[in-house]
């Protein structure tokens, strides 16, 4: 059981395409910095990509003015992933996206003129929508067979995934692009800072002494294919999504629970979905958000899935900072590119070992063994935890 993936795209902190995010991994290059798309009134570090609106738009050839920054990435990550696809009326075609703040960067903009009389343009609210980025990418590729648009905090992304999965072997859609984007906003740093998990160092997921996470922003999509898509489109199959599972612990409204409840939950259930044993896993590409509750909890939902046998791990987000709706579809990317190089991924900034469980991150890359399935975890506010297992083969 599982679909084909044959095409992906991404943008983020450490590139603006997937060769550019591939060579940053392999040199262990992070992206996050000092921010400087937004004053924010204080010095802060985040993950940004490296373009304004204005040079994305040129580069998409299309202008900024009416369109978020949320829609610009997440543009350019869904074209580099659909490639040179072509409409066919045979093949039922879809978009499943993913936003946690959607078009708030432009929402910021408005209110702010808004309150100081400077005439406010009301268009620009079109775009505060969360369906609006999904509706701009829909159009832009010509894609009209299904649209859909996914909300599930951190796991938005994974979820998409699996629920593009989903309809393929339902079948339902013969092709489906899958992901999730969210740009950098002032709304969303300050929530974050005012829950008290954003740490003003660069995030140390894993480590003892974690405080927190660094925001960041990107977009990333994925080409699902069934059979019958492929025939037609000749593309070639980078991997599978073999393994998914959705669990809601409900524990608290912004916290994972201390024993891992949901987590353990969603990652037992992805591998058994998969149909591959726990020893089989090459790699976990875990959730590793920095904070002192999230790692906690998914390092013991490791040990509970895995006991004393835990393959290697590592976070990725002090590569790119916490991406929010686009963490899972961006983790995803990396997952592929993990089989297809045979690489497992460093854990910055990782030094002594969370005292309760132990547990050791990989810390430098490692590229001497075959990689031929990923574990990859999202875990949203709520308890919204989605696991995916992706595997060079079904």
């Amino acid at each position: 059981m599982g679909v084909r993936i044959t095409g992906i795209g991404i943008v983020s902190a450490i590139g603006l395409s997937v060769e550019e995010n591939l060579l940053a991994l392999k040199e262990s290059r992070s992206g996050i910095g000092p921010l400087t798309v937004l004053d924010v009134g204080r010095d802060l570090l985040a993950g940004q990509v490296k373009l304004c609106d204005e040079e994305l738009g040129r580069e998409l050839n299309i202008g900024p003015a009416g369109i978020s920054r949320t829609s610009l990435l997440g543009l350019k990550a869904a074209r580099e992933a659909w490639g040179s696809s072509m409409h066919s009326k045979s093949i039922r075609t879809g978009i499943i996206s993913s936003t946690s703040v959607g078009g708030m960067d432009r929402s910021e903009v408005f209110y702010k003129e808004y309150l100081s009389q400077k005439h406010p343009d009301y268009a620009v609210l079109k775009t505060h929508d969360s369906g609006s980025t999904t509706e701009r990418i829909a159009a832009e590729l010509g894609i009209s067979g299904y649209i859909d648009t996914l909300s599930t905090a951190c796991s938005s992304g994974a979820n998409a995934i699996m629920l593009g999965t989903r309809l393929l072997l339902q079948n339902k859609l013969d092709r489906v692009l899958v992901g999730g984007s969210d740009a950098l906003t002032k709304f969303t740093i300050d929530g974050f800072r005012s829950l008290m998990i954003y740490d003003d160092e660069w995030c140390r997921p894993f480590d003892e002494s974690r405080s927190g996470l660094n925001l960041g922003e990107g977009a990333a999509f994925l080409l699902l294919e069934n059979e019958k898509s492929v025939q037609l489109s000749g593309n070639a199959t980078l991997g599978y999504v073999s393994g998914w599972a959705n669990a809601a612990d409900a524990y608290h409204q912004t916290a994972s629970s201390p024993e891992g409840t949901g987590a353990t939950m969603a990652i037992r259930n992805a591998i058994a979905k998969s149909e591959i044993s726990p020893d089989r896993i090459s790699y976990v590409n875990a959730h590793g958000t920095g904070t002192k509750n999230n790692d906690l909890s998914e390092s013991v939902a490791l040990k509970n899935v895995f006991g004393d046998k835990i393959p290697a791990f590592s976070s990725t987000k002090a590569f790119t900072g916490h991406t929010l709706a686009a963490a899972g579809a961006i983790e995803a990317v990396f997952s592929v590119l993990s089989i297809q190089h045979n690489l497992i991924y460093p854990n910055l900034n990782y030094k002594n070992a969370i005292a309760e469980t132990g547990l050791e991150p990989v810390t430098s890359l490692q590229t001497e063994n075959s990689v031929h399935a990923v574990l990859s975890n999202s875990f949203g506010f709520g308890g919204n935890n989605s696991s995916l297992v992706f595997t060079d083969q079904i």
